[in-house]
């Protein structure tokens, strides 16, 4: 009896299928394969996430960041693109199966760990995903802080920056609360609505330092190749990891896409596109400062607190808006179904949400964010050494090893395939232990900090074409002619 079909490239259960996962230890609602109705997320749904989660403060920080360690604004501006699109590759590699398959993160993870062993990369993407939550919040509530003192007497409150703080975590945790339809619905308006205003401060920028050139006429500190070759790997891999961390649980996402090419579209043009067009804004309006107020103001909300008390209100709900867009897509809903995933039959992704959100305040978001050292090459470079292997090993199993074949039944069976010996598959974790390894040793070798400063890449390469070694005669991988039985289409298709 057949238990999956597929059709125009999106592999569905059938009711029989689903019969069968229903009473699983490993199945909710929350985790199970979409349904074909349920594929509606059109291109201009993808590019609007992607546009509301990149218009954000800690990449207008991020491309400051840039400058304030040396670079020109066009150094500046070519490290965060090329790492956006260096990026881009393991996003829509990864894509492909939560849109093909209509599976969550997790339980992609149970493909290539194990149905155990899915809780290390699920648990190591959540808590950073939760580390970022915190530092949106910090961020958010730091600006709407200042844009407060700036309206009111809101400043001589005892502890205001602390209140502020935590009233924008609590708002954030509720709206993630709501669920993915929630996000996907605030994303829709908030899009167009992030775009106007970012225009609308380049303007403001343009027209009040007397046009492009005083603007951008500071020249870069790093007065020669080897300067700059130090300062420009490890930023490029924080460029990187930058979204390193939406290149795992993109499918949380991708599984509601109506097809590839509606993710493959949407991601392609608004990714790259955003990052380096607000980057650019970032970097412009901070140069403008100098001219206009005398000093560099890297803190957007500080550039706010000097207009008008109207312009301050509308600036206000352009960064509760920045920051909640980016917030609860891109930070909370691997979190969430991380948590989800540790107990399915008595988790909800609401509860994730929650407890993910409380999580994101033992990361102390203030010292992170304290200086641009211990955010582009502590926070930033430190994690990208630990998500590049898992990338690796998504990549290689379903690329590489499986071949896009994936039997979604036993995807939630404690004693399927997936399952490995005692529900680990120790391949996929002596891959991981090698892939952030190499780097770290490199990294207390001298003339070897070159392979830490590039971690990401070199542990996606080292993890991921170990782990394809690994697995070359895994008994767990479907061949053709069995991937054609189980499918109702009669034939396996390559969409």
């Amino acid at each position: 009896m057949k238990v999956q079909r597929e059709e125009g490239g999106i592999v569905t259960l059938t009711e029989e299928g689903l019969k069968q996962i229903k009473d699983s230890p490993l199945f909710n609602e929350g985790l199970r394969p979409t349904s074909k109705a349920e594929h509606h997320w059109t291109a201009y749904n993808f590019a609007s996430l992607w546009i509301g989660m990149c218009i954000c403060l800690p990449a207008y920080s991020l491309a400051a960041g840039l400058i304030a360690l040396g670079m020109n604004w066009v150094q500046a501006i070519i490290t965060i693109i090329l790492g956006n699109l260096i990026v881009l590759i393991p996003i829509l590699l990864n894509s492909h199966a939560g849109t093909k398959f209509g599976i969550p993160y997790p339980v992609f993870a149970r493909l290539w760990f194990g149905s155990k062993g899915t809780h290390i990369p699920s648990l190591a993407r959540g808590l950073i995903g939760a580390g970022w939550f915190g530092i949106n919040c910090w961020f958010g509530g730091a600006a709407i802080d200042t844009l407060l003192s700036s309206m009111s007497g809101w400043g001589s409150i005892p502890g205001h920056l602390a209140i502020a703080f935590l009233l924008f975590w609590a708002l954030n945790v509720w709206v993630a609360y709501r669920g993915p339809e929630a996000i996907r619905r605030m994303e829709f308006w908030a899009a167009p609505t992030l775009i106007v205003m970012s225009i609308a401060l380049l303007i403001w920028a343009v027209t009040s330092a007397g046009g492009w050139g005083p603007m951008l006429s500071a020249p870069s500190k790093l007065t020669s190749t080897g300067e700059f070759l130090k300062i420009f790997f490890p930023s490029l891999t924080g460029a990187i990891a930058f979204w390193a961390t939406m290149a795992l649980n993109i499918p949380d996402f991708c599984r509601y896409a109506k097809s590839q090419k509606a993710q493959i579209v949407g991601q392609s043009i608004a990714l790259p596109t955003t990052m380096g067009f607000f980057s650019f804004i970032g970097i412009a309006v901070t140069s403008a400062t100098v001219l206009i107020f005398g000093e560099a103001i890297w803190d957007p909300a500080a550039v706010l607190a000097k207009f008008s008390p109207l312009a301050i209100f509308f600036g206000t709900i352009g960064i509760v808006l920045a920051t909640l867009t980016t917030n609860v897509a891109a930070n909370i809903v691997a979190p969430a179904r991380a948590i989800e995933n540790l107990w399915p039959r008595k988790m909800t992704f609401a509860n994730g949400a929650i407890i993910a959100g409380v999580v994101s305040l033992l990361f102390q978001p203030w010292y992170i964010l304290e200086n641009f050292g211990n955010y582009i090459f502590g926070w930033l470079g430190t994690y990208a050494a630990l998500l590049g292997p898992i990338d690796g090993i998504a990549i290689a199993d379903y690329w590489l090893v499986r071949k896009r074949r994936i039997h979604l039944i036993e995807l939630y069976q404690t004693d399927g395939r997936y399952h490995y010996t005692s529900g680990f598959n120790r391949k996929a974790i002596w891959a991981l232990i090698a892939g952030i390894l190499v780097p770290f040793v490199c990294k207390l070798i001298p003339g070897m900090q070159f392979v830490w400063d590039n971690a990401w890449t070199v542990g996606l390469l080292v993890s991921g074409l170990l782990y394809t070694w690994l697995m070359r005669d895994d008994s767990s991988c479907l061949g053709i002619e069995e991937y054609r039985k189980i499918t109702a289409a009669g034939i396996a298709r390559n969409a």
